[in-house]
């Protein structure tokens, strides 16, 4: 069966599927948290993130932890995905999305990244049982 296309639905789901997971409200929208630490959130309008075409703010991004700068480069620096960065985020373990184009990503990578976004903020009790578990 072929991989399908990605949803903001899916997102949630994965995120809310994953132990230990609350969610808080900021004003882009919800914030996954793990143990405190977010590791999924919906970001409101912000200068750094703007429409290559129109220069209009982007209304609708999505910020995912990663485990490392490298991590952070492979999404960002493959032609094939709709990660990016900007510069507000040099420094920070995370990659941007916008939800309107999650379909450009498949269901199981979708799933991937919020699990690996989690894996990066969760303790190591949390992180230890999930791994064994899912080996």
């Amino acid at each position: 069966m072929a991989d399908r296309p990605a949803t903001v639905q899916d997102l949630h789901d994965i995120a809310l599927g994953l132990p230990g997971v609350t969610v808080e409200h900021s004003s882009g929208g919800p914030v996954y948290q793990v143990g405190r630490r977010s590791f999924v959130f919906f970001r409101g309008p912000r200068p750094d993130a703007v429409d290559p075409v129109t220069g209009e703010r982007l209304t609708d991004v999505i910020v995912l932890w990663v485990g490392s700068e490298s991590d952070k480069q492979a999404l960002v620096q493959d032609p094939a995905t709709p990660f990016f960065t900007t510069p507000h985020f040099d420094g920070h373990r995370s990659v941007l999305v916008r939800s309107s184009q999650l379909a450009e990503l498949g269901y199981e990578t979708l799933r991937e990244v919020v699990e690996e976004a989690w894996l990066s903020r969760a303790g190591v009790r949390v992180r230890t049982a999930w791994l064994d578990e899912h080996r």
